[in-house]
C-alpha cells in the first residue's frame, strides 16, 4: 500500500481563524466560513476540523476538542483475533474514496452527520491529493469497511470509519497505522476518544499538547505543502 500522488497547492483561505490563544474554553471554537479546499487545509493545520453544530440548522462549526483524542502510532492494540480477521480481507488505498465516505455517511448510522456538502468537499480534497481512504474488501470483492481522513506531512486526521462485516473498520485502522509507520508519520488524530477507540489504544491529551504535536508533525507552513 502507498499514498497517492503528492497534494496540489490550494492557495490561501479567505477566512481568518483566530490564534489558539484566543480560542474559547470549549470544544466548539468558531462558526461559519466554508468548505473550500483552502479553508479546510488551513483549519487542519491550525488544529481545527469542521462539523455541523448540533441542533442549529445550517451552521458550520469548527472544533478543537479539549482533551483531544489520538492514537499513538506505536500504541494501537492489535489482538490475536484482529490479526486473524486481517487475513480474511484485502486492503487498498484510494481506490474508491467516494464509496467509503458514503459508507461512513450512511443515514441509518447513529449520530450520522456527513452531508452531501461534506462528501463533495472531501471528494475535491481527494482529487487534489489531500484526502485519503483505506478500503477493506472481502474475498468476493465487496467493500466490507474502511476509513477516510486528511494527510498533511506526518499528520493524519481521521474523519470517520465504518464496517459492514466483522472487524473490517479495525482492519482499516490497523492498515492505516502500518502505512503511517512505514511512511515515517507521527500523529494520528481521532478528534474525540470514544469507548470503542479507547479499546483500540486511543488516548486523550490536552489541547495545548495536541497543538504542539501537530506543529511538529506538519512542519513549517511552506508553499509546496509536500
Amino acid at each position: 500500500m502507498t499514498w497517492n500522488t503528492p497534494p496540489q497547492l490550494v492557495g490561501q483561505s479567505r477566512w481568518h481563524f483566530a490564534p489558539s490563544a484566543e480560542w474559547p474554553d470549549q470544544d466548539l471554537v468558531a462558526g461559519g466560513a466554508d468548505l473550500e479546499p483552502s479553508t479546510l487545509i488551513e483549519a487542519y493545520r491550525r488544529g481545527l476540523f469542521p462539523m455541523p453544530v448540533p441542533d442549529v440548522d445550517d451552521v458550520l462549526g469548527w472544533w478543537s476538542p479539549d482533551p483531544r483524542g489520538i492514537i499513538p502510532i506505536d500504541g494501537l492494540r492489535v489482538t490475536k483475533s484482529l490479526r486473524q480477521s486481517a487475513k480474511r480481507y484485502e486492503v487498498r488505498v484510494d481506490t474508491c474514496f467516494d464509496a467509503v465516505v458514503r459508507g461512513c455517511g450512511d443515514p441509518s448510522r447513529e449520530h450520522g452527520w456527513i452531508t452531501d456538502d461534506f462528501r463533495e468537499a472531501y471528494a475535491v480534497l481527494h482529487a487534489l491529493g489531500w484526502a485519503h481512504s483505506v478500503e477493506v474488501f472481502d474475498s468476493g470483492g465487496a467493500l466490507a469497511g474502511g476509513l477516510y481522513g486528511i494527510r498533511i506531512g506526518r499528520f493524519f486526521a481521521g474523519e470517520s470509519m465504518f464496517h459492514r462485516q466483522r472487524d473490517a473498520s479495525k482492519v482499516a485502522l490497523l492498515s492505516l497505522v502500518t502505512l503511517m509507520t512505514e511512511s515515517g508519520m507521527a500523529l494520528l488524530d481521532t478528534q474525540w476518544s470514544t469507548e470503542h477507540l479507547a479499546s483500540l489504544g486511543a488516548i486523550e491529551i490536552p489541547r495545548a499538547e495536541y497543538l504542539r504535536r501537530l506543529a511538529d508533525a506538519i512542519g513549517p507552513h511552506v508553499s509546496s505543502d509536500r
